[in-house]
């Protein structure tokens, strides 16, 4: 099964060398940009903009579009939804209770884009980011909240840990799946309810593969004397380049014309 998000792709790229700090907000931004933009031109402005941080990556684009595949039932499921249910706008087709209207078709549209720009978005961040560079950038970006008591390290942690698992155990539901396929389990006939009851022999190998893996990690962590942040110093710190402002005025130059765009131009 393939999936970006969480992974790590190490190369040697301009996107690769900015602060963590740089390519966490900017993909913030880029996201805001993205649910900002109501017509054409804010869609392309967005696009090109994504195109532009894939080829700055070095990330090979087809492992960019592998980790769509993984989210194309949800994407068709969401487009299904609004096609047939969103009943204002002009009707195009009507059958019975069935009606699709030009407002349906279009919200149906935009929102497939902005989820396939919203996934490759999130990639590229986990992509050229690495887990611990990911885990200083947020904790930096917290570190102003620690004073009304927020565990900025804590949560950084516990996030790059959350993101860099979902690989690991989207790997493992996979091989737990092929491995009871082996022995006779179906998982594509029957109905709904036969459907779901279909997996929970993948459940509940998958909870128990979860707990060990965590329990396996705490006691690592354990043995190397973690204590948190307190008295931990950093081997590199976090500095701001000159790519990193050229990388800020870039994203908010774009999310600022896509905003103007929609407010100017329109749907």
């Amino acid at each position: 099964m393939n999936l970006t998000i969480g992974q790590y792709y190490p190369t040697e790229s301009v996107i690769h060398r900015l602060d963590a700090r740089t390519k966490i907000l900017s993909t913030f931004i880029y996201i805001a940009a993205v649910f900002c933009a109501r017509g054409i031109v804010g869609y392309l402005l967005s696009a090109a903009l994504l195109i532009l941080m894939i080829r700055l990556s070095n990330v090979p684009f087809k492992l960019m579009l592998g980790g769509l595949k993984s989210i194309i039932a949800i994407i068709l499921f969401t487009v299904v939804l609004n096609v047939f249910f969103v009943r204002t706008g002009r009707d195009l087709f009507s059958f019975g209770i069935i009606h699709i209207t030009t407002d349906g078709v279009k919200i149906s549209i935009r929102l497939c884009i902005r989820l396939v720009m919203l996934i490759l978005g999130s990639s590229v961040l986990t992509l050229v980011t690495s887990p611990i560079s990911l885990t200083e950038g947020i904790e930096a970006l917290l570190k102003p909240f620690k004073k009304i008591g927020v565990p900025a390290h804590e949560i950084a942690m516990m996030m790059s840990i959350a993101l860099r698992f979902i690989p690991t155990l989207v790997d493992e539901l996979d091989k737990i799946k092929k491995a009871q396929m082996a022995r006779g389990a179906d998982f594509d006939t029957g109905g709904l309810m036969a459907k779901a009851k279909s997996m929970i022999p993948l459940l509940v190998p998958l909870f128990v593969s979860a707990f060990r893996r965590a329990d396996e990690l705490a006691m690592a962590m354990e043995a190397r004397c973690y204590r948190g942040d307190v008295n931990r110093t950093k081997m590199k710190k976090l500095e701001y380049g000159k790519n990193d402002y050229i990388a800020y005025s870039v994203v908010i130059g774009v999310t600022v014309s896509v905003i103007l765009s929609g407010i100017f131009l329109g749907a």
